[in-house]
């Protein structure tokens, strides 16, 4: 995720162009290898237990390596040789950055130390992100809107890793302003309530809603008919299930609303918008 954010930085900076941007990113994809499939190819794992492990991930927020290890499938060792590997692939955007000669080394390394310094982080925070730490990416995020940070943090955190987990591992979030709400075609909505209520909705067109659909549905979909609709509509149920089992567990007792998907639905003015870049389409969540 670090890359997304990174290579926007340097496109923002104008050290790269879109297309460019582009390129480097579309290549980092190629190379970039899921936790599943390291675990299988290495031996350790078969595809059964890593579809079971994704199945309890519908439940849970853990990440791959923790539950492995709860159901036996994995050691503490073979969790940390994996995580090794799927490390390395930040270093994939350097280095098309610098084969296909858009930058040298130096400046690539000279921007990495801009990031660092324009962000104020400090080397710990810094490390976390650059080894794929989605929370300490968010509060970095928020950190430029406080007043967003406590109600919001802990629900866009998990937002964010389950869109990873279950959409799309290339996506691209940012904070937006209430006046660049775009009007959508689809509006899929879910309100929790109870001590901690929270409006949640996400506005998109039919690009982006047929991506996340066919992605969840795991099928290729083309029209917006009823199955695509309750894909992405159980996407959200599932990620606001997730929300509740975290806050419950932290002494916080939520109830969910029945999801409901809405077609040109003017949207009233909100808190907070987020614009999420998948790798095709864009949709803006929607909390209040």
């Amino acid at each position: 995720m670090f890359s997304q954010y990174f290579g926007h930085y340097l496109l923002n900076r104008g050290l790269i162009t879109r297309d460019q941007l582009a390129d480097a990113l579309e290549f980092q994809k190629s190379v970039h290898v899921k936790f599943g499939v390291i675990a299988v190819d290495e031996g350790f794992m078969t595809t059964a237990q890593v579809e079971e492990v994704h199945e309890k991930q519908k439940q849970m927020d853990k990440r791959f390596g923790e539950i492995a290890v709860e159901l036996g499938y994995l050691t503490e060792e073979q969790v940390d040789a994996l995580i090794s590997h799927q490390k390395q692939s930040h270093l994939y955007l350097a280095q098309a950055l610098v084969d296909r000669e858009y930058m040298t080394i130096d400046e690539f390394g000279s921007a990495l130390n801009d990031y660092k310094t324009e962000n104020s982080l400090s080397d710990d925070q810094f490390e976390e992100i650059r080894n794929g730490s989605v929370e300490a990416l968010i509060e970095n995020i928020l950190s430029k809107s406080p007043e967003f940070h406590e109600k919001y943090s802990s629900y866009l955190s998990l937002f964010a890793k389950n869109i990873i987990r279950f959409i799309d591992d290339q996506v691209y979030l940012e904070i937006a302003s209430v006046d660049d709400i775009v009007d959508s075609n689809w509006y899929i909505y879910q309100e929790i309530t109870g001590e901690a209520p929270l409006k949640t909705g996400m506005s998109m067109n039919e690009e982006a809603l047929l991506y996340m659909a066919s992605v969840y549905a795991e099928e290729q979909l083309f029209e917006v008919d009823a199955l695509a609709k309750d894909s992405v509509s159980e996407f959200l149920n599932l990620h606001n299930g997730i929300y509740l089992v975290n806050m419950s567990n932290w002494g916080t007792e939520l109830k969910m609303n029945p999801q409901q998907v809405l077609e040109n639905t003017p949207i009233s003015e909100t808190p907070l918008v987020v614009n999420v870049n998948m790798s095709k389409g864009t949709f803006q969540l929607i909390l209040a």
